[in-house]
């Protein structure tokens, strides 16, 4: 069943809107403009000087969770399959897994140079932990008696791979990347801040907050928080087809 129905993300735009208001109301300054005045300003801009800042995230975040997901799922697939790899490695992926991204940054921008690359392997690897993680427990748990079965029927491993632990993961893969987005959206609004000429993070900071343009910082932080909903919805419709479309075949 669909979290992010039309229903309840008009219904939740329109409580956070009336408590934007409300906010604004009692500080009643301009550091807190009303949303009456910040969206028609953000429905302007979007088709503008906004509009390309949107693009530029939106593709860095889209291509992050593209490599993510190509790197992370054969590899915790390979690992869930494999027990004494995966427990040679796992202390190794325990350690990786706890340091905070972030904190990498400058790193990569002394081995990539300070690109687009940087930004979005940087968001690329916080996704890799997190689906690698889900993926391995997944495939790793799955019952021997399905496998057994499968097995009898001739399939090798390629077949197993593709027709049992990569179906059954597909789920987890969606969830570790929901899980996921709201960290990938920091930290690229961290990574876009410096060094950099588009997206988000340099629009919101560099752009409107650092020359005290407050309406055009909300409409900044608006457009961040639209395209984390989208995300979550695209994800969360993928997830209802596949779990629909799985049912249909159970039947």
């Amino acid at each position: 069943m669909k979290q992010f129905t039309i229903k309840n993300i008009l219904a939740g735009l329109i409580m956070f809107l009336i408590l934007w208001e409300g906010l604004s109301l009692i500080i009643n300054k301009p550091i807190m403009p009303s949303p009456l005045v910040v969206l028609p300003l953000f429905f302007r801009l979007m088709v503008g000087e906004l509009g390309i800042h949107f693009l530029v995230s939106l593709l860095r975040v889209v291509s992050a969770i593209l490599i993510a997901v190509a790197a992370a799922v054969p590899v915790g697939l390979g690992l869930g399959q494999f027990k004494k790899i995966n427990n040679f490695f796992a202390p190794l992926i325990s350690v990786l897994f706890a340091i905070p991204k972030i904190v990498l940054l400058p790193v990569l921008y002394v081995i990539f140079g300070i690109s687009n690359f940087s930004k979005i392997f940087l968001i690329s690897l916080i996704l890799f932990f997190q689906i690698l993680v889900v993926v391995r427990d997944e495939s790793a748990a799955l019952e021997e008696s399905l496998i057994n079965s499968v097995r009898t029927l001739g399939a090798g491993r390629l077949a197993l791979l593709r027709f049992v632990y990569f179906p059954a993961s597909i789920p987890a893969i969606l969830t570790s990347i929901r899980v996921s987005v709201g960290a990938s959206l920091a930290v690229l609004f961290i990574a876009e801040q410096s060094l950099t000429e588009y997206g988000l993070g340099y629009y919101i900071m560099v752009k409107a907050y650092q020359t005290l343009r407050y309406r055009e910082m909300y409409a900044g932080i608006f457009a961040i928080s639209i395209m984390g909903l989208l995300l979550y919805s695209v994800i969360d419709i993928l997830e209802w087809r596949f779990s629909r479309g799985r049912v249909k075949n159970e039947r």
